[in-house]
């Protein structure tokens, strides 16, 4: 995009400076509410308007984006904000993580129960005590 506008604008530059210094004459300007004359050569005129143009453009070019950079810096402190909270949620899960491995290692230690003792238990009369165990949880031991 820089070089777009620099094909354009250099050789326009260069024609409106030319333009201007090839009119040497003096010209006479009336400051209307102040009643001031200035007599000034035309080509330091064009040179001056074409400065104050410029200037003025890129002034209200800059205000006419201000709601775009408000967006932006809002957006940037969400984008901070939600990447602190990435991070707090990244460590909670490798702690989650932590305790998943030490709850399968410590699974890992204990000893097997045996085919005879799963059938075993699942035979076995269930005393008044499991039983009142499992009306108070639901059913479920």
């Amino acid at each position: 995009m820089g070089f777009i506008k620099m094909l354009i604008g250099l050789p326009l530059l260069v024609v409106i400076l030319v333009f201007a210094f090839v009119n040497n004459e003096l010209a006479t300007f009336n400051l209307w509410p102040f009643y001031i004359e200035i007599t000034v050569s035309l080509s330091v005129a064009i040179v001056f308007l074409l400065a104050l143009g410029f200037i003025l453009g890129s002034f209200f070019s800059w205000l006419s984006y201000a709601p775009v950079r408000k967006a932006l810096r809002q957006q940037k402190k969400q984008c901070r904000k939600l990447s602190k909270e990435q991070m707090k949620l990244v460590k909670e899960m490798e702690d989650l993580h932590e305790n998943l491995n030490s709850l399968k290692e410590l699974e890992a230690k204990q000893p097997k129960p045996t085919f005879r003792s799963k059938i075993s238990n699942f035979f076995k009369r269930k005393t008044k005590d499991s039983a009142n165990d499992a009306q108070n949880t639901g059913g479920v031991l």
